[in-house]
């Protein structure tokens, strides 16, 4: 188990753990990508962050201006790194119709919500790994097993770009998604792959201090309390143009 020895600072447990777990998954079969293609997906999107095309797109009023080829590094299709460097580096930016060009392509939906996942989990530990001085985390071999082909059967299309699973529809194999008929569309966007909630779930349950553990004000420790941890993760959104 990885345990970021290394830290200038205490790093929890649960973190690493969390980590672990997640490049398990990686190096699997998923429903709609095998585990060499995940792997793959893995490592163009860390290659996305030097790619030159990347660059000039994201400095380009509209990135949709801008024509050309990205700097790959796999034998992934062309609208499958596309969607990878786009979603590493510019996703603020994406829209429907960009959406509908790659699916038109020959990428599923549902294979596009689990590369989605892929993506944003990757991004999310390695960010961490950044922010912390640790090298970034090898990527692991791939399991050789063939994609699942899974989809929730209560899975459809509602006011969204993907089809997902309604909010009081989790049940039977999905019933450990959320609870019950509680859920925000930042989750359910990810449902038609239920282990991509699975992940999301996993690494937020670890990401995300509990509350026992925010620094009282009142106690005037050298540590952020609730309302500067809120204020740095407001700012921090805006910049990324994440809306939630």
């Amino acid at each position: 188990m990885t345990t970021y020895q290394f830290a200038a600072s205490e790093v929890r447990p649960d973190l690493p753990a969390a980590h672990d777990r997640f490049f398990e998954r990686l190096r699997g079969p998923g429903s709609w990508w095998t585990g060499v293609e995940k792997i793959a997906i893995a490592a163009e999107a860390r290659r996305a962050k030097s790619c030159e095309l990347c660059r000039r797109r994201k400095a380009a009023l509209s990135p949709f201006s801008l024509q050309g080829e990205h700097d790959a590094a796999s034998a992934l299709a062309t609208p499958v790194v596309e969607a990878v460097h786009r979603l590493t580096t510019d996703s603020g930016r994406l829209t429907q119709r960009w959406f509908q060009s790659i699916t038109s392509e020959g990428m599923t939906p549902e294979a596009y919500v689990e590369l989605v996942g892929t993506v944003a989990a990757l991004v999310s530990i390695d960010s961490f790994c950044i922010a912390m001085g640790f090298p970034l985390r090898d990527l692991p071999v791939p399991d050789s097993a063939a994609a699942t082909g899974y989809r929730p059967a209560s899975a459809r299309m509602e006011d969204a770009w993907v089809p997902m699973i309604p909010a009081d529809g989790n049940d039977g194999a999905e019933a450990d998604l959320w609870a019950r008929g509680r859920t925000g569309n930042v989750v359910r966007a990810l449902s038609v792959v239920p282990d991509e909630v699975r992940t999301l779930s996993d690494l937020s349950s670890a990401h995300y201090l509990p509350m026992a553990m925010v620094p009282d004000p009142r106690a005037r420790t050298a540590h952020l309390d609730r309302q500067q941890i809120e204020l740095s993760a407001g700012r921090i959104s805006a910049l990324n143009q994440c809306y939630y």
